[in-house]
């Protein structure tokens, strides 16, 4: 069952659906080249909302189970909206040993969303990842660009304040 994965109303433009169906009328002869509408309908929504997947089926004529198929699997694929700040906590070994899922549950509680999803001003948005490289300084999360190490839950909120 495909079901819609974001609580943040789509809002495309019809700007985003001109260029969207551009690229899917330049592309629909081969079915191969469903992967790389996909990647410009990202490039162009910044996200695959179930609207979006639905327009890639039907313009492309193939099963909308096989679009959402494509954006499940592949990690590149984004289900839900990003935030201004997308905070991006590692989960990998050494940071979920040094106590990361407690960063990660105090980042949800004081933002009031879970992993995957965005705040209803689009402001923030969280994501779990394996690794960001810094192990020698796990616990580690990224605010954007920003890395943060060694935190701990509480420094969190005041951490968060600094993008509000």
């Amino acid at each position: 069952m495909i079901k819609k994965i974001s609580k943040i109303p789509f809002k495309g433009t019809p700007e985003q659906e001109k260029q969207l169906k551009a690229v899917i009328d330049e592309s629909k002869h081969d079915k191969h080249l469903l992967m790389a509408v996909m990647q410009k309908a990202q490039d162009i929504y910044g996200y695959l909302p179930f609207e979006v997947q639905v327009m890639i089926a039907e313009g492309m004529d193939v099963p909308l189970e096989k679009v959402y198929g494509v954006s499940t699997f592949y990690a590149q694929f984004a289900l839900s909206p990003k935030g201004k700040y997308n905070v991006s906590v590692c989960l990998g070994t050494a940071c979920y040993v040094k106590g990361s899922q407690a960063v990660l549950d105090e980042i949800c509680s004081e933002l009031g969303i879970g992993s995957g999803e965005c705040t209803n001003d689009s402001k923030f948005s969280i994501e779990e990842c394996r690794c960001v490289g810094a192990c020698g300084l796990a616990p580690v999360f990224m605010v954007n660009d920003d890395v943060y190490g060694k935190v701990t839950p509480n420094q969190v909120k005041t951490i968060l304040a600094k993008y509000a």
